[in-house]
C-alpha cells in the first residue's frame, strides 16, 4: 500500500512519549492497526469470537488486549484497562463504537479512561482510494492492494481528572464530532463523498 499521513507532526510528540489513548472508527481499524504494530500497546477488545480474531492478531503484534465491551465484561475490562496503563506506560486504543455500534456513535467508556489515567485521546481515521465495503454493521472496509491510502491525525485532547457527568457527554459529543469530521475529510479526498459509507 502507498500510506500518505496528514497531520502526523503535530502529534508526534505525543506518539512518542507513548502516553496516549488512540481512538478510532470500528470500520476504519485496519490502517491504524498496521501503523501502530511496535508500539506495544493495550485495547479493550470485545468478548465475541470476532473478538477473539481480533485479539489474536494484536498479541501477534506485541499488544495486550482485555477482553470486554459494553454489554459485556466491560466494566471488568475498562478497570484492567486503566491499571495496565497507567502501571505499564503504555499507549491505549480503544475503537468507541464498538462492537456493535451503532456505527459512528462515540460510547462513554474511551472517555472515561482518558479521565481516569490523564491521558489524552489522539483521534484517527483514514480512507483509500479503492477499497471493498463490506455489509457488515460498521460498513467496513478494506483496502485493495497497492492502492493509496490517507491516514489523517485529529487533535488530541484531554478530559479533566473533575470531569462529571456533564462534561463527559461534551467530551463524548466532541469526539465524536471530530472522529466523524476525520472520516469525511479522508473520504472527500478520494472523491467517495460518503456515497459508500454514510455517516
Amino acid at each position: 500500500m502507498n500510506i500518505k499521513l496528514r497531520g502526523f507532526e503535530k502529534v508526534r510528540p505525543i506518539i512518542n512519549s507513548r502516553k496516549f489513548i488512540y481512538a478510532a472508527w470500528h470500520s476504519r481499524l485496519l490502517l491504524l492497526n498496521y501503523l501502530s504494530r511496535g508500539l506495544a500497546g493495550t485495547a479493550m477488545v470485545s468478548g465475541s469470537k470476532d473478538g477473539e480474531f481480533v485479539a489474536r492478531i494484536l498479541k501477534r503484534q506485541g499488544h495486550e488486549a482485555f477482553r470486554g465491551s459494553t454489554t459485556k465484561g466491560g466494566i471488568k475490562a475498562l478497570s484492567k484497562l486503566i491499571k495496565n496503563i497507567k502501571k505499564k506506560q503504555r499507549p491505549g486504543l480503544i475503537i468507541p463504537d464498538g462492537p456493535q455500534g451503532p456505527k459512528f456513535k462515540v460510547k462513554l467508556g474511551i472517555i472515561i479512561l482518558a479521565r481516569e489515567t490523564g491521558r489524552p485521546i489522539l483521534p484517527f481515521s483514514y480512507s483509500a482510494k479503492r477499497i471493498k465495503v463490506f455489509a457488515s454493521w460498521d460498513r467496513f472496509i478494506l483496502p485493495y492492494p497497492f492502492t493509496t491510502c490517507l491516514g489523517i491525525y485529529g487533535n488530541p485532547f484531554f478530559v479533566p481528572r473533575d470531569a462529571g457527568k456533564d462534561d463527559l457527554m461534551r467530551y463524548r459529543a466532541l469526539l465524536e464530532k471530530e472522529l466523524n469530521g476525520l472520516t469525511k475529510e479522508a473520504d472527500s479526498c478520494f472523491n467517495h463523498r460518503n456515497k459508500f459509507i454514510k455517516i
